[in-house]
């Protein structure tokens, strides 16, 4: 599993665990969770990929929007289906 380390607005960092990627309307989303053990319940989180094009590094930010998270979330569940967003 692909891990990707998060700067909070805090200056904390974030580790967060890859569990899928798509691409929406031209948007890169990752669905990821904090926890490397699939065997055990964690919580997940969709982020998007906000950086332009020229950027080397993507930049990615929580999905906060309802409507926005609820489209992604029903994508990533359509594409892992053993995953339960609750």
């Amino acid at each position: 599993m692909e891990k990707i380390s998060l700067i909070s607005e805090d200056g904390d960092k974030i580790d967060l665990y890859i569990l899928e990627e798509t691409r929406i309307s031209g948007v890169n989303y990752i669905l990821a969770t904090e926890s490397d053990d699939e065997s055990e319940e964690a919580e997940v989180y969709i982020l998007k990929d906000t950086s332009k094009s020229t950027e080397a590094d993507a930049i990615y930010e929580f999905v906060e929007d309802d409507s926005e998270l609820d489209a992604v979330a029903k994508v990533f569940s359509e594409l892992l289906e053993d995953v339960d967003f609750r």
